[in-house]
């Protein structure tokens, strides 16, 4: 009853909103869309979208056929691709997600000799994701997940590449900045500059504040690494960073750290695949060639 091109158009009426603009997304004209997906809706007995003004809303059937659409798509994609890249002579594409912001030139270093061992290999680095970082491995949209706090499912693997620990980073001219470590309720008048992530997945919330039922005055996000630590130099806040990141840093920065509580807080990067991807010989080398790197 379901074939693909259902969940095309299902897809591409929720993207677009009109008959008009799916039909020309999808090249079809809207006749035929229409004739399809009335044949779907007569075999399941459900409307699958009604009308909202000019524009229109996908059901509760309509959305039943979306989750599927989201779930299988990539998937034909993915595999569509590696027949095409099997067919030019080419092993593939690695596709790598990054939900550790300030490991992208780390990982660039990677990147350069895997590049040049797997010259049939091509790599994509995705930074940001529609449904987040575990959605698209599980979906196929990445084949790599390069992250510090790995979600398990049934269907994926993690393997560590390096550990670390996360520290405050303030300007040597901080009030805090002679201590070797301080306590969650010192940060209660600070303003802390982060990534743009949501709070519940950041360490210094659930490993530190948030246990301890403590909070800070401002929390503001900035997307880049450069500009985050030229902010905490100025003394326009504090942030909670890698100490690697820190140490490699030039000096021209009045940067300093300090340790969150007296035991700190100790991280690792995992790389997570897929399961049946486990044995793929391009996703063995990258992972052995970033551990072989370590810590940056």
């Amino acid at each position: 009853m379901l074939d693909r091109q259902h969940l095309k158009i299902i897809a591409a009426i929720y993207d677009y909103g009109t008959l008009t603009e799916a039909a020309g997304h999808l090249h079809l004209t809207q006749s035929a869309l229409s004739h399809s997906m009335k044949k779907l809706e007569q075999h399941s007995g459900a409307p699958l979208w009604e009308k909202d003004g000019r524009r229109l809303r996908l059901t509760d059937a309509g959305n039943a056929v979306l989750n599927l659409a989201h779930r299988l798509l990539p998937q034909f994609e993915h595999t569509e691709e590696q027949l095409r890249q099997i067919a030019s002579g080419k092993q593939g594409v690695l596709r790598i997600g990054m939900e550790c912001h300030p490991c992208y030139q780390w990982l660039l270093k990677v990147v350069k000799p895997f590049l040049a061992d797997y010259p049939g290999v091509d790599v994509d680095v995705r930074q940001k994701f529609t449904f987040g970082g575990l959605q698209a491995l599980h979906g196929y949209d990445i084949d790599l997940l390069l992250t510090p706090d790995p979600l398990h499912l049934p269907s994926l693997q993690y393997e560590p590449v390096f550990g670390y620990e996360q520290v405050l980073v303030m300007s040597r001219d901080h009030r805090l900045a002679a201590s070797e470590w301080v306590p969650p309720e010192a940060l209660a008048e600070e303003t802390l500059l982060t990534y743009p992530v949501e709070p519940s997945r950041l360490d210094i919330f659930s490993h530190f504040l948030t246990p301890a039922g403590c909070t800070v005055k401002k929390h503001k996000t900035i997307e880049t690494t450069e500009i985050m630590l030229q902010m905490i130099s100025a003394g326009r806040g504090i942030g909670a960073l890698p100490k690697w990141l820190i140490e490699e840093q030039d000096g021209n920065l009045n940067l300093t750290t300090v340790r969150p509580g007296k035991n700190g807080i100790a991280k690792s990067l995992h790389m997570g695949f897929r399961k049946s991807d486990a044995d793929a010989p391009f996703i063995r080398a990258f992972i052995g060639l970033a551990r072989a790197l370590g810590t940056p």
